[in-house]
């Protein structure tokens, strides 16, 4: 019995001694908690576009077009996003053009974007069928090829389900355009203006010379509407050899012939070919006739219609029309550059004569070359009109002589309407001289009546 009570205290002991233990803990050091990093804001569309770094011309875009708030809003959207390289294989200018008119931007950059989260299965699951986008009443078309997402038939997706805060985007390596036609040109025709259309096109690169050769280019990028019938290079090439370099020469004959082929107002083909004829910004008409189906524009056949612009249409002909000439005095009195010369040839009353029917070629001397004579010869020949109607009539040859005339004539001499007196003609390095010095620095400015050719001094004849 006391073995067993023994043995009772001992297990009570033993217990009693584990409770006091667990009242009273030996104290431990109490690890302070970690900061809690601020959570990372998701990202939307436009703020993924903007920090990736191939994105910043689409970036760029979007924010001329006013649309970042609307791509940075709830959403979602799916976004088919080209990259900076599929910007920069772009026709020349193209971009430029787009920045400058924000409505064709918009409608562009608005084809790229698709209601909802639409993400690769889902795409993949859409295989010949289409996707409405953001702009009204324009899809995108969907192909699947060997796994490969294309749309519209030519533009592949490279990238997918880069996932935002408001949908998803997927990269593309072209740039989406809401049309069908197969010429990026073409496409883009209605969203540039008329130059930056003809440059873009390729097919007029001698046109658009002429044009800024001219001055022309701020004109016919202005509001308009104009109608441009367009030579290609082909009808420039057509040209007599020497003809475009010597109207490139002649700026006030190049500008005349470029400004007829420009019409006021926007004329469609339909409209065209109601009309027998239609005033030029030149001041002068060119005749429109209808041959077997062929539109004829002054003998010009239109090969391509209705090329619309943002200030305007182009209709393509296959050759260069040129203005009907004025007479040898009139090209002379408008050119600008002969004021002297048409001031002795009126004071010398050979006005009716250089107007007649000739035809004439005359050796024209420029203001700057009247001027470079002594002082006071042009008051003593004014004052002395027969001396002054020899010297005139020095600068005519009869007959209609072109520039490939006169170099067939190295080392020759032409008769001149001065009765008895010829002017000699030497040929060095390619440059036509008369009389040893005097220089032929203007060719084949056709007239009427005969041509004329500018020339750097005045011709004397012989004593």
């Amino acid at each position: 019995m006391k073995t067993k009570f023994a043995f009772v205290f001992v297990v009570l002991s033993m217990l009693l001694a584990a409770c006091g233990a667990q009242a009273t803990p030996t104290p431990e050091p109490v690890a302070m908690p970690e900061p809690t990093a601020e959570p990372e804001m998701p990202k939307t569309i436009v703020d993924i576009a903007a920090g990736d770094g191939r994105f910043d011309t689409l970036v760029a875009a979007v924010q001329a077009a006013d649309l970042a708030d609307t791509l940075s809003g709830e959403g979602p959207f799916t976004v088919f996003a080209p990259t900076d390289d599929a910007f920069a294989a772009l026709p020349e200018g193209t971009l430029d053009a787009l920045l400058a008119d924000i409505p064709a931007l918009t409608d562009i950059l608005l084809y790229h974007v698709v209601s909802g989260e639409v993400m690769a299965a889902d795409v993949v699951g859409l295989d010949g069928q289409s996707a409405e986008t953001a702009l009204a009443g324009k899809s995108v078309a969907i192909k699947v090829d060997a796994d490969r997402v294309i749309l519209n038939d030519n533009v592949n997706v490279v990238i997918t389900d880069i996932q935002a805060s408001n949908g998803v985007i997927h990269v593309i390596d072209a740039v989406l355009l809401p049309s069908s036609d197969e010429a990026m040109s073409e496409d883009l025709s209605d969203k540039m203006d008329i130059v930056d259309t003809a440059v873009a096109d390729g097919r007029f690169t001698t046109l658009v010379a002429a044009v800024q050769a001219a001055g022309l280019d701020d004109a016919l990028k202005g509001e308009g509407p104009f109608t441009v019938f367009a030579p290609t290079d082909e009808a420039f090439a057509a040209l007599r050899e020497g003809a475009v370099d010597a109207r490139l020469a002649d700026i006030p004959t190049l500008t005349d012939i470029l400004l007829y082929h420009v019409v006021e107002g926007k004329v469609m083909a339909a409209d065209v070919v109601e009309l027998s004829n239609a005033m030029t910004l030149n001041g002068q008409y060119v005749d429109i006739a209808v041959e077997d189906g062929k539109v004829m524009i002054d003998g010009a056949e239109v090969i391509i219609t209705d090329i619309e612009t943002s200030n305007g249409v182009i209709h393509v002909i296959d050759a260069v029309i040129l203005p009907e000439s004025r007479d040898i005095v009139d090209i002379a009195v408008e050119d600008g550059r002969f004021t002297t010369l048409v001031a002795a040839v009126q004071a010398a009353d050979l006005v009716e004569t250089l107007k007649g029917e000739g035809p004439f070629t005359v050796f024209a001397p420029t203001d700057d070359a009247f001027a470079a004579l002594p002082a006071g010869t042009i008051d003593a020949l004014l004052a002395d009109i027969p001396t002054l109607t020899d010297i005139l009539l020095y600068h005519v040859v009869p007959g209609k002589v072109m520039a490939a005339d006169v170099l067939g004539l190295d080392g020759q001499s032409a008769g001149t309407a001065l009765e008895g007196q010829s002017i000699d003609i030497k040929i060095d390095m390619g440059n036509v001289y008369l009389n040893e010095d005097v220089q032929v620095i203007i060719t084949d400015i056709e007239a009427s009546n005969g041509v004329i050719h500018v020339i750097d001094a005045v011709l004397l004849p012989p004593q």
